[in-house]
């Protein structure tokens, strides 16, 4: 699907040009996907085209990016915050001697209830490790069957070892697969992860007893002006800040990565904060990598109607007017840019809209053009376990939506090409 469409398809086509398509339906029939045309990325506010990469970074990605802010995650807070840590504990010789546990916890404006709870997992070396960072669902037991971690107290989406929203013990280590803790170990990889919950907890009156909440007067910033991705993703950066300060880690080797709702968190933190040195986006979707013009899959009238707390309320002004927002995903894509991005699918995950998360980030290789790297060199869907591009790369895979080792695989082979470079 290209950028720009002949008007004679509007003419072929009338009833398509007059949005006949209803996004309130899901389509997963790829004979029924109409033709939609995508916002220019590359074209100014006065018309003209971008042509340089110092106009990008000095004119179009900050009006990309505030594009975003008011039209689909609402405000990335900027202003300093109060921010302390605390090392509950370490161990040594974790996971039968083969990595370091820390135990981190990172309070925030003297609050002890606006807490992160970090887990660390990092390999036992002289030299500050390259970690791969992102948020769990079901607390941090879920990530091991380690049990020292604690156990999250907080509201939970349903899951293994979920009872009444809530975590059991059975939860501990349940998503340790999704994980792969050793797998990035023997890598020379860290893992750092925390639970979203901590943050806000995923439902709509989940605002209230979150950050958003308790951290408004501090970051100058309404609850409204904002969403639960964008506080979700707001975290991150201030993990980041953490990072930079642990004399274990190299903070310029933070490969930051998310699945589904968190696909599409690790995605706008990505963009927000440019200190992550890889993005990674595992099956997120509507709202994160596939593009919203698409009819198929999941739509934005379907994910805001079951999700609404998850973007500001201008984007669901949208929900019967795609065409008149002034952004798709393609260009949240392109604000990684050059910094290296994967975005991977599941061929079974027709709710994600595969091939709609391709041509996304198909269309975000403009933008890496500019700073002279490949991205994706064709618009051809490409077969499945064949993964594609460059510093823009692409995969999908067979099965379910889920992560797994196939997908650890292929982002590790994509950091160790970019870190270890000579």
């Amino acid at each position: 699907m290209s950028l720009r469409h002949t008007s004679f398809l509007l003419l072929l086509f009338p009833f398509l040009a007059a949005g006949a398509q209803d996004f309130r339906q899901s389509n997963t029939d790829e004979s029924k996907v109409p033709p939609y045309t995508l916002p220019d990325v590359l074209k100014i506010p006065d018309g003209k085209e971008v042509r340089t990469a110092a106009q990008w970074q000095h004119t179009q990605r900050p009006y990309v990016f505030r594009l975003f802010e008011e039209n689909v995650y609402g405000k990335f807070p900027r202003g300093p915050v109060n921010m302390r840590s605390k090392v509950v504990s370490t161990d040594e010789h974790a996971l039968n001697g083969t990595a370091i546990r820390k135990l981190v916890d990172i309070y925030f404006n003297n609050d002890t209830s606006a807490v992160i709870h970090l887990l660390m997992y990092l390999p036992r070396t002289h030299r500050p490790a390259p970690v791969f960072l992102g948020m769990n669902f079901f607390g941090n037991q879920c990530v091991s069957n380690d049990p020292v971690i604690p156990i999250t107290e907080k509201y939970t989406i349903n899951g293994p070892g979920v009872v009444n929203n809530h975590v059991t013990e059975a939860s501990r280590g349940s998503q340790a697969e999704r994980w792969q803790a050793d797998t990035l170990l023997a890598h020379g990889f860290g893992l750092v992860t925390f639970f979203y919950g901590d943050v806000e907890e995923d439902y709509p009156e989940g605002w209230k007893q979150g950050f958003r909440a308790k951290l408004r007067t501090a970051l100058k910033t309404a609850p409204e002006e904002w969403s639960a991705i964008g506080a979700w993703a707001w975290a991150l950066s201030r993990v980041m800040d953490y990072l930079q300060t642990d004399p274990r880690v190299n903070a310029k080797q933070v490969c930051l990565n998310g699945h589904s709702r968190l696909g599409k968190t690790a995605l706008w933190a990505g963009a927000a904060d440019p200190r992550f040195a890889i993005v990674i986006s595992n099956e997120s979707g509507e709202g994160g990598a596939a593009l919203a013009r698409r009819w198929y899959g999941e739509t934005m009238p379907i994910i805001n109607d079951h999700f609404p707390h998850w973007f500001n309320n201008q984007y669901k002004q949208y929900n019967t007017h795609i065409n008149d927002m002034p952004v798709d995903q393609h260009m949240l894509l392109a604000l990684i840019a050059p910094r290296p991005l994967y975005v991977a699918s599941a061929e079974d995950d027709q709710w994600s809209d595969p091939k709609g998360e391709f041509l996304s980030a198909w269309h975000a290789g403009v933008v890496y053009k500019l700073f002279g790297e490949k991205a994706i060199g064709s618009d051809q869907y490409p077969a499945v376990h064949q993964p594609v591009g460059d510093w823009v790369r692409y995969h999908v895979r067979a099965g379910k939506h889920d992560v797994t080792i196939y997908d650890w695989q292929q982002y590790i082979a994509f950091a160790e090409r970019f870190f270890r470079k000579g």
